[in-house]
């Protein structure tokens, strides 16, 4: 072997050396820096409500509330009276006859109202029940009773003579 060669690999001996003695000087500086013991996500505060700021629904729905209880001289007034035709009307069936939408008969209007009333009281409540046209059952309100959409109907007829 000439003096070139040895001297080449005396030097690939020594670059490779000082890597390997740079990388263990670099795990154990690693070891030492990290030898704090890891955090559990799960434990960490900042974590858990970045967490719960990301999962916090966008939006609340609201479904009304339940209607007020009513004292019961005041329910037994209205049983013996019958059902509210123009409450029933305002709550479930103003958004159509109200406005003509759907080509529903408008409030009052006698000239739409007497071909309708014409054909009986009878036929009234029927497609006033289970719909006709355009108008679903119950005027797309099916927790009514029958006698409830019976007195909107009559109201509505009354005043549309």
């Amino acid at each position: 072997m000439s003096q070139t060669d040895s001297s080449f690999f005396r030097i690939l001996i020594l670059i490779i050396g000082g890597l390997f003695a740079f990388m263990i000087i670099i795990i154990i500086a690693a070891n030492i820096l990290s030898s704090t013991e890891p955090t559990d996500p799960k434990e960490d505060a900042m974590v858990q409500e970045a967490i719960e700021k990301r999962i916090a629904p966008v939006g609340q729905v609201n479904v009304g509330s339940a209607p007020p209880a009513t004292a019961s001289g005041a329910a037994t007034a209205a049983a013996s009276t019958g059902p509210d035709g123009k409450a029933i009307y305002t709550q479930a069936c103003f958004a159509c006859h109200g406005t003509g939408a759907a080509g529903a008969p408008k409030f009052g209007d006698a000239a739409a109202w007497q071909p309708r009333i014409a054909q009986g009281k009878d036929t009234l409540y029927t497609h006033a029940l289970g719909g006709f046209k355009g108008m679903p059952p119950k005027g797309g309100n099916m927790s009514l009773a029958d006698a409830d959409v019976k007195a909107a109907v009559d109201y509505m007829t009354a005043n549309s003579k």
